[in-house]
């Protein structure tokens, strides 16, 4: 439910918006940080996507790091001063890994994923590349875009010093992490890899081929190992609340992955560790803090869906945060008694396409979609008692079902405490950025 503060703050203003509700946005800063028992939280920021959250969930004593989903959002955070970025998937992208051995601190402060060597040959063949030479600051500027590229320039030195700054390309050493996966297979000694429930990241599953991807790494020059991470998306994003017998095999299927992945995850740690040092061994999300923190094998925790708290996040029965995160859009037509339709509206999440990836509709209540329609690109139909009160260009308010995508959508959401919008916050979009 949309409180009436939150409506009086957008008497008069243009709509579709995108709207955060600041004291909802802190309230989740802080209670997902209780919820980590003193674990630091690195933030996932594919799931803000807007640089003042990011920055505010960071300026919280029980936030630290980052886990950026792309080596060119990497780059672009570490020049507006974030450090101690972990990439969370592998990069291909010889381009960018090129610009990482140019921007001054870059592979000090920026970690990158890997699951097979053929990571590290791409890895080092940007390396070649950079150490070739070339008008590096200026490619950098550019995968910065305007708002971020002077202090590009600063950061790399200009193209003065861009000389300078290839020629210590060869040199430089880079931070890797391993990635591990976290998913559940049932059955797996009979039936090996067919039931596989949870993310399909890595090929890293067990200790003989973590030590083996390991000793790889720690023999190869120029390569740092620093970290563990391997997340667990069948425990962290799917929803278990409910009676229905899905919902009671879902709850079943968690406590044998939780159980099982204590035992082999703590395994791969101590067989690696016994190999090198680490500085940081990463898991969890939103939805699996709790048993993440239980297990007793991680250092850190990833987070950040939980921060604006979507749609998607409605059904856990172990936590519940406030919504934080909105979208508003005009009521255009009424084609007929008990029916409205929305201008947009179609902003549909990625996965499994499905009623769960609709936006949920928070206001007013008693509103319903249309069964042959959906939500639309450019017009959404409504119908029910909800539509009763709705006039042209009154308001519907809807949450996004995952957080960040909404971002995707909008060049910046309005920022409202109380009944007042007090800030505009720009996001990847409104900055530019496409990454």
């Amino acid at each position: 439910m949309v409180s009436r503060e939150l409506r009086h703050a957008l008497i008069g203003v243009e709509a579709p918006v995108a709207v955060i509700d600041l004291e909802a946005f802190d309230a989740n800063v802080t209670a997902l940080a209780q919820r980590a028992q003193g674990l630091p939280i690195r933030v996932a920021t594919k799931s803000l996507r807007t640089p003042a959250a990011i920055d505010r969930a960071l300026a919280h004593r029980g936030y630290s790091g980052v886990l950026a989903y792309s080596l060119p959002e990497a780059l672009v955070l570490h020049a507006r001063g974030v450090r101690d970025i972990l990439v969370g998937y592998p990069t291909v992208d010889r381009r960018n890994l090129t610009r990482m051995f140019a921007e001054a601190g870059a592979t000090q402060n920026i970690t990158l994923m890997i699951d097979c060597p053929a990571h590290l040959d791409i890895i080092d063949s940007a390396r070649a590349a950079a150490a070739a030479g070339g008008d590096v600051a200026a490619d950098v500027k550019a995968a910065a875009g305007d708002d971020t590229a002077a202090d590009v320039t600063e950061v790399a030195g200009g193209s003065a010093a861009s000389s300078d700054v290839v020629a210590d390309s060869a040199a430089q050493t880079v931070r890797v992490c391993l990635d591990i996966d976290a998913a559940y297979r049932l059955g797996e000694g009979v039936l090996g890899s067919r039931i596989h429930i949870g993310a399909r990241r890595s090929p890293i599953r067990d200790s003989a081929s973590a030590v083996d991807l390991a000793e790889h790494v720690i023999a190869r020059p120029g390569t740092d190992l620093v970290g563990l991470m391997s997340y667990e998306g069948q425990i962290a994003g799917t929803a278990d609340a409910g009676a229905t017998a899905r919902q009671v095999m879902v709850r079943a299927m968690q406590r044998r992955s939780i159980a099982e992945l204590r035992v082999r995850r703590s395994g791969i740690i101590d067989a690696v560790r016994a190999l090198t040092d680490l500085e940081f061994v990463n898991g969890g999300g939103t939805g699996s803090v709790e048993s993440s923190v239980a297990e007793g094998t991680l250092t850190e925790l990833a987070a950040g869906s939980g921060l604006f708290s979507p749609g998607l996040f409605d059904g856990y029965t172990h936590f519940h945060h406030s919504p934080a995160a909105y979208f508003a859009t005009p009521v255009v037509r009424r084609p007929g008694p008990g029916w409205v339709t929305v201008f947009k509206g179609g902003f549909i999440a990625s996965g499994v396409p499905g009623a769960d990836r609709v936006p949920t509709i928070a206001w007013p209540r008693g509103l319903d979609y249309a069964g042959l329609e959906g939500a639309g690109e450019v017009q959404t139909p409504l119908t029910g008692p909800g539509t009763e009160d709705l006039r042209i260009g009154d308001l519907v308010w809807f949450r996004h079902a995952k957080a960040g995508e909404l971002a995707e959508h909008f060049n910046e959401s309005l920022v409202v405490s109380g009944s007042q919008v007090i800030d505009t916050w720009s996001t990847y979009r409104g900055q530019g950025w496409a990454l």
